[in-house]
């Protein structure tokens, strides 16, 4: 495939750097073999990591990622197909083959097509020592079918901690590219505010969120929230089947956007617009969002305990009143829309600098949910808010 075919492809330096770092490791810790398998673009980044290709539609993606030569990709295509890579092939880089098959979790039958190439792989090369890379993410018939069929024969590992803390922290490349993605967020939201208008069905307003990021090179995301009037809670969960009802003057729609920019990378910003005047409980309620927000951001410090972070927010919503946090509420962001590290008590990951965070604390009442989102680089000291969407409810 020839390089102009492709949406802002990181760097083959950038590529080579992470397979350096993770030979490193598999070389210290004698591991022949990877073995990682994604199927969404919305959370797959270990593929995506490793070869910066998608994993998409449901379709598995398999990555043999050996310590001591080039990769092997499994995914859908015709039977029996095999292919060489190219040296220079700008599309399969680091990749020596491809392996084929017209697999799908939609026809059950069809289960063990994907761990059974893998297995004749891992066969034919005499690999032993094999780190798992999050099983969580792979089908479960795919990894169940090749422990079980190499039981006594290799020894497995789970690798995910040694690539989790890889990928958690930002190269400059990898800074630049989350840079621009924010800032295709905020180009969204400033035409958002300019453009829709009472009489737009909540779906039309997420789809145009949508049409604007792939004219600016976004790939993939999901576009969320839904209108209601005021007085009543306009949530950021809702999802595009939830999103029928049409706007008046008097209603207000909070949007959330999570989609990816140059090269994969993901930001999600997240804003209130009213069609006429936010009421006092909105408005208060968005600046105890935001006050939690800037609480948060006084403890996202290299060396920091996410767990420490999370008892410190929920501190502060009990200090106003309100009811602890039982939700997601800040996370870690790069080719995985949710990526380590998570910002709560069960997390083990430690906060480091040049890490991509996104601290989006809110509420909800009977009368209304308020919510402020944004990206955080962390730095030496404070964050660096990647996002310039002014912190306000937009009354349009």
């Amino acid at each position: 495939m020839h390089e102009e075919n492709l949406l802002f492809p990181i760097s083959t330096t950038e590529l080579a750097r992470r397979w350096k770092l993770i030979r490193a490791e598999m070389k210290q810790q004698k591991i022949d073999l990877l073995v990682m398998q994604n199927s969404s673009e919305h959370l797959g980044g270990y593929v995506k990591w490793f070869t910066d290709l998608p994993a998409t539609n449901g379709y598995p993606k398999t990555v043999l990622f050996p310590r001591d030569e080039a990769m092997t990709l499994i995914e859908q295509g015709p039977f029996g197909g095999i292919h060489t890579i190219e040296p220079g092939d700008h599309a399969y880089r680091g990749v020596a083959k491809r392996l084929l098959n017209p697999s799908y979790c939609s026809a059950h039958f069809t289960r063990h097509y994907n761990s059974d190439q893998a297995i004749a792989e891992i066969e034919a090369k005499g690999y032993r020592r094999i780190g798992l890379v999050a099983t969580a993410a792979m089908y479960f018939d795919f990894c169940d079918h090749l422990q079980r069929a190499l039981a006594g024969k290799v020894e497995f590992i789970d690798t995910t901690e040694f690539v989790d803390n890889c990928k958690a922290i930002k190269s400059p490349e990898e800074i630049d590219r989350v840079r621009r993605t924010a800032a295709m967020q905020d180009e969204i939201m400033a035409r958002l505010a300019t453009e829709i208008r009472p009489g737009m069905h909540d779906f039309e307003i997420t789809a145009l969120a949508q049409y604007i990021g792939h004219t600016l090179g976004s790939e993939q995301g999901t576009f969320n929230g839904a209108s209601a009037p005021l007085g009543q809670p306009s949530f950021i969960h809702l999802h595009r089947h939830e999103q029928a009802r049409k706007l008046a003057v008097g209603d207000h729609i909070s949007l959330l956007i999570e989609n990816n920019g140059f090269g994969g990378f993901y930001t999600e910003i997240a804003r209130t617009f009213v069609f006429g005047t936010a009421p006092a409980e909105l408005v208060e309620g968005f600046e105890v969002a935001k006050e939690a927000q800037q609480h948060t951001l006084k403890y996202l410090r290299p060396g920091a305990n996410s767990r420490d972070i999370f008892a410190e927010h929920d501190a502060f919503m009990r200090s106003r009143g309100l009811p602890p946090e039982r939700r997601l509420y800040a996370h870690g962001q790069g080719y995985d829309m949710v990526e380590r590290p998570l910002i709560r008590d069960d997390e083990t990951m430690v906060v480091e600098e040049n890490m991509n965070i996104v601290v989006h604390p809110g509420y909800a009442t009977k009368f209304m949910f308020a919510v402020v989102c944004d990206n955080f680089l962390v730095g030496k000291a404070a964050p660096e808010r990647l996002h310039k969407t002014e912190q306000k409810i937009y009354q349009l």
